[in-house]
């Protein structure tokens, strides 16, 4: 996946972002020899960026859509409180399975609840609020992601996004002939922004993360 930001600079705040742990490095090895794509993973980075965000809100209940191999569960599970729950969605057994075997193996296991099987199926009786929700599956159904997310929202919550800048490619001039990802991208970016029901922001880490609260 090629980056927003030059290499130089992503090899620079990767060395200067604290060090990823062992059990998160453990996640990452085998992602990347396991998956197919596994620039799908949150990585270093961005994953202390979840950190400290949960940390940050003082979260007690995360919601995750899109699981993958863990890494990001792991990551903002290592933030919570006493008590605290994130609660992650994936719909592949296939990737659920790597995720299971880390999250049983870290210091975080009692911390994580992973479900298998399509979302809109694992919302059903999944009750609010939730303080932060992290949404990073099917790009298409951000919209669907992102209207179930507010719904279970804390009054305080926030709502992280990942890849809303998809490569530099939702830029009309960088992508004059646009696949249906990216269109799907274009098209919840443009929600968001005319949503008057939340303020948002979009960073350019990564691969573009974006950070909504109620207005």
């Amino acid at each position: 996946m090629p980056g927003i930001v030059p290499e130089d600079i992503e090899r620079y705040v990767d060395a200067h972002t604290s060090r990823e742990p062992e059990h998160l490095r453990a996640v990452a090895e085998e992602t990347r020899e396991r998956t197919r794509a596994p620039q799908m993973m949150s990585g270093h980075v961005e994953g202390r960026l979840l950190e400290t965000l949960v940390h940050t809100a003082g979260a007690m209940r995360v919601l995750e859509f899109g699981t993958f191999t863990g890494y990001s569960a792991l990551s903002m599970a290592a933030a919570l409180p006493e008590g605290g729950r994130v609660v992650t969605l994936e719909v592949s057994e296939e990737h659920a399975e790597i995720a299971r075997r880390h999250i049983e193996a870290s210091p975080y296991a009692e911390r994580i609840d992973l479900r298998v099987g399509p979302a809109q199926q694992s919302l059903e009786g999944l009750d609010g609020p939730f303080d932060l929700v992290f949404i990073d599956a099917d790009k298409p159904s951000y919209g669907l992601y992102y209207e179930a997310a507010l719904e279970r929202l804390a009054e305080r919550g926030v709502i992280v996004v990942d890849n809303t800048l998809w490569s530099g490619r939702v830029v009309d001039e960088r992508e004059p002939d646009p696949d249906d990802t990216t269109l799907a991208i274009r098209r919840f970016n443009d929600m968001v922004a005319r949503d008057e029901r939340v303020v948002s922001v979009i960073l350019t880490v990564r691969d573009g993360v974006t950070l909504i609260r109620r207005a």
